[in-house]
């Protein structure tokens, strides 16, 4: 049997080649949005495609199944209650697929969604026993699936279904049985989810802390608290993948912009992403632009800064650039791209167009700012959890993700320095400050990171007020 894991970094996502080469024949599970990884697997091991599975209607990026159905003629196949308005090939619980040696049954697994699917997978070559299980999102590396995203209105039932889906319909299968979940460690489809990409059903059981409950009861009252945070592009990449994704061929592969044609689109609204790092876009950046920079995590943030509907121009430093940006943002439905600034920031200073900075101060300025007689107001935009394990004395608190829900409501006319754990979400928070009024923000270089290695202490006293939003 042939079997591979296909890791896309920063989104977590996890998709699966498994087939025969003997018998020429492989099945894809899950399949990211750009499929050219599984076409070369297919050319090289001589295996045609045969079957295109998805585990459930994701959300938090664009399955490939249609790209790769277009480009193979393979059939797509889901639960057969999924709710997607394409054809597709029914998957009933007990259905057996083969690709040769490769043989995979489905099992029906609701909780993360209610029309989920685990493949439990064997190697006909060796056993008929299953020697692995492929669980969707339902569960993890670590933790588990989140059970709200298909609404609050079906929470409840999507937490007894996601219970007996653990404990009853895994909990029938051997410890020694190998698990590979649909995503890992950087996916908001769960939290705590452990870097490591595969685990034993044996080890989760032990060490999950999900999987350490005794009754429903209990398990219900854990799932009900706070749940990672929803970026804005979920709802749009469940629509989109209920419809089906446009496929690639739609959208430009690459569109160079003069500084002309950049601003017109500019001044029609369109939304800047300046991806480069934070020191660079500090020194200069193009009035509106919003700084997310291309880091592993940089979709996720995509996710939540930016409207999926809205048209976006990006900055980056060549076209190699701008393919790589092309290729995040299309994973989770951002296609309304409509160029790159040829040229990068040097044209556009070259052009004369007006340049704001945003400025980087270092930990010892900053030190020494705080000691005088006028500091500068110091926000805190990292998470709770992170605030709470310590943080800059006399730092007020206002995570990003509620600046980015409420806006700001600090003073527009003070002196501001935000700071997080590395400069990153700093920066796009200053960003999103400047495009908010906000002209005297400040962003610290390196975050707490540097704070602390200049040799600065942190404090966990709660002493220091919250934001209000």
């Amino acid at each position: 049997m042939y079997f591979q894991q296909i890791r896309v970094p920063g989104l977590g996502c996890f998709s699966y080649v498994l087939g025969c080469p003997a018998a020429g024949e492989m099945i894809v599970v899950d399949p990211k949005r750009d499929v050219d990884e599984y076409l070369q697997i297919s050319r090289d091991e001589g295996m045609r495609i045969t079957c295109i599975i998805d585990t459930h209607v994701h959300a938090d990026h664009v399955s490939g199944a249609h790209e790769l159905a277009a480009r193979t003629g393979a059939p797509i196949a889901m639960h057969p209650d999924s709710p997607v308005s394409f054809p597709f090939t029914p998957l009933p619980e007990g259905t057996v697929l083969t690709a040769g040696s490769a043989r995979l049954e489905v099992i029906h697994t609701p909780g993360h969604t209610p029309h989920s699917l685990s493949i439990l997978v064997s190697d006909l070559a060796r056993s008929a026993e299953p020697w692995l299980i492929l669980t969707g999102d339902l569960l993890f590396v670590g933790d588990i699936g989140r059970p709200d995203l298909v609404g609050e209105a079906v929470l409840e039932e999507q937490i007894a279904n996601l219970y007996h889906s653990l404990f009853v319909k895994l909990g029938a299968l051997p410890d020694h049985l190998e698990v590979y979940p649909a995503h890992g460690s950087g996916s908001l489809c769960g939290k705590g989810m452990s870097p490591k990409t595969s685990t034993t059903l044996g080890y989760e059981r032990r060490h999950n802390p999900r999987l350490q409950f005794d009754s429903l009861e209990a398990f219900a009252a854990a799932m009900r608290q706070d749940f990672p945070v929803r970026p804005k592009s979920f709802t749009h990449i469940i629509a989109t993948n209920a419809k089906g994704a446009p496929l690639l061929e739609r959208c430009p592969r690459e569109l160079a912009l003069s500084v002309d044609e950049f601003t017109r689109h500019m001044e029609a609204g369109a939304v800047i992403i300046d991806a480069r790092d934070g020191v660079a876009f500090g020194g200069g950046h193009i009035p509106g632009a919003l700084n997310i920079g291309l880091e592993k995590s940089l979709a996720n943030w995509v996710g939540m800064v930016v409207d999926p509907k809205a048209q976006i121009l990006l900055v980056v430093a060549d076209a190699a650039g701008f393919a790589t940006m092309r290729t995040e943002l299309i994973r989770i439905g951002y296609d309304n791209i409509l160029g790159y600034l040829a040229g990068g920031i040097q044209s556009w200073i070259n052009a004369g167009r007006p340049v704001h900075r945003l400025t980087q101060i270092n930990a010892h300025e900053l030190a020494e700012r705080l000691k005088g007689g006028q500091p500068p107001r110091l926000v805190d935009v990292r998470t709770p959890q992170e605030w709470a394990a310590g943080r800059i004395p006399g730092a007020e608190h206002q995570p990003f993700t509620e600046i980015l829900a409420a806006c700001c409501t600090l003073p527009t006319d003070e002196e501001i320095v935000v700071y997080c754990g590395s400069g990153y979400r700093s920066n796009m928070a200053g960003s999103f400050l400047r495009q908010h009024g906000y002209a005297n923000v400040k962003s610290l270089a390196g975050g707490i990171l540097a704070w602390t290695r200049s040799g600065r202490l942190l404090t966990q006293e709660s002493s220091a007020p919250s934001a209000t939003i």
